[in-house]
């Protein structure tokens, strides 16, 4: 389970924690064992929310001056080559749960992809290998942190646990 604690202000002005667990969109998904999701926090640029935007987002993927936080834990790559595996229904359930994301993987080069998105991440437990499409690496383990500029990559866990990395995607328009 991940743990979110959101602060915001009382109607008296003063700072409280407004929640304390399980995000709201978290979810253990069934079709691929071991994999889940949270989605942490969005924002929809310039407003600060005055309520929990989450349970209404759109699309995993922010549009620019927008940001989406979440936690994704990558199951060991034996999951997929499990015989019971079946990606056609985890790709229907990813579908389902991450709308705007899951469409931007591609078919034919199974975990690539790429957002119009700056994204910082952190490894918080586990190894994951982070695969550009120009044949670089790089082997992440807890603590690294990531800096992904709208380059085409996939996340690989060649490991024998699962890992988990934290990431904020913001919404980015052309280069600068």
């Amino acid at each position: 389970m991940v743990r979110r604690v959101v602060t915001g202000v009382s109607p008296s002005g003063k700072p409280v924690i407004v929640s304390d667990g399980e995000p709201p969109r978290t979810r253990q998904f069934t079709h691929t064992a071991g994999f889940a999701r949270s989605l942490v926090w969005n924002t929809a640029a310039p407003a600060v929310p005055s309520a929990d935007p989450t349970a209404s987002l759109k699309s995993f993927v922010p549009a620019p001056g927008e940001t989406v936080a979440l936690t994704v834990t990558f199951p060991p790559a034996s999951v997929y080559a499990d015989p019971s595996w079946d990606p056609a229904a985890a790709a229907a359930e990813q579908l389902e749960a991450s709308p705007g994301l899951a469409e931007l993987f591609e078919p034919d080069n199974p975990g690539m992809h790429t957002t119009p998105t700056v994204d910082y991440g952190v490894v918080l437990s586990g190894e994951i290998v982070l695969d550009l499409d120009g044949g670089e690496s790089a082997v992440l383990k807890p603590g690294d942190l990531i800096v992904q500029n709208a380059t085409r990559h996939a996340w690989r866990n060649l490991g024998e646990e699962p890992a988990t990395v934290f990431f904020v995607l913001m919404g980015a328009g052309g280069t600068s």
